[in-house]
């Protein structure tokens, strides 16, 4: 018999992002109204949380670097994409899309806690390449990360926990930028 589930919308950010641009290190790029604070014990092993991204990227031309995508639960890592190579056709606020799906496989105090992740990544910038440049704008589907699957970095789910999507570039750069246009996060209970 099958179970009766339904979507529970968690959170959706209601206008643009501000543009990103000239820094490296990993920062929230969505914007603040839509953070959202998972309530403790919020997991349950087998619960899962999607996360979908809608974004206007632009990359510089010749050495444009990586990008990086992250799902934050406060300030661990549970899931990224990893460095995800930038094409060699300069871009300007090009769409891209990112989907992530996370599952919970354990929960608990200190580090107890971890997810398995996944998440895909759909653009023109991203390439298999440093020197791979546009085809006539040819689109790619990414496996965010380019590994083998496992789980993320532990965490305590039995404290409040701020839900987050950072985003990272290896190259500072005025002509490196991302806004957020759509975010949201939704379960099933």
């Amino acid at each position: 018999m099958a179970l009766e589930t339904y979507v529970q919308s968690l959170t959706t950010q209601h206008g643009a992002g501000t543009a990103m641009n000239t820094y490296t290190t990993a920062k929230s790029v969505i914007n603040a109204q839509a953070l959202y604070t998972l309530p403790a014990n919020f997991w349950t092993v087998g619960r899962f949380l999607d996360i979908q991204v809608e974004a206007a990227l632009s990359n510089i031309v010749t050495t444009p670097g990586t990008i990086t995508f992250q799902v934050m639960m406060g300030t661990i890592v549970v899931l990224t994409s990893g460095a995800l190579q930038l094409n060699a056709t300069a871009h300007t606020l090009l769409p891209i899309s990112i989907d992530a799906r996370l599952t919970c496989r354990a929960v608990g105090a200190g580090t107890s806690a971890n997810l398995m992740g996944q998440m895909w990544v759909r653009g023109i910038q991203p390439t298999l390449t440093a020197t791979q440049v546009d085809a006539v704008n040819v689109s790619g589907v990414f496996a965010g990360p380019a590994t083998a699957p496992a789980v993320g970095t532990g965490f305590n789910s039995t404290i409040a926990n701020v839900l987050d999507f950072w985003v990272g570039f290896s190259i500072s750069n005025a002509g490196n930028g991302i806004t957020i246009h759509q975010y949201t996060a939704k379960t099933f209970i």
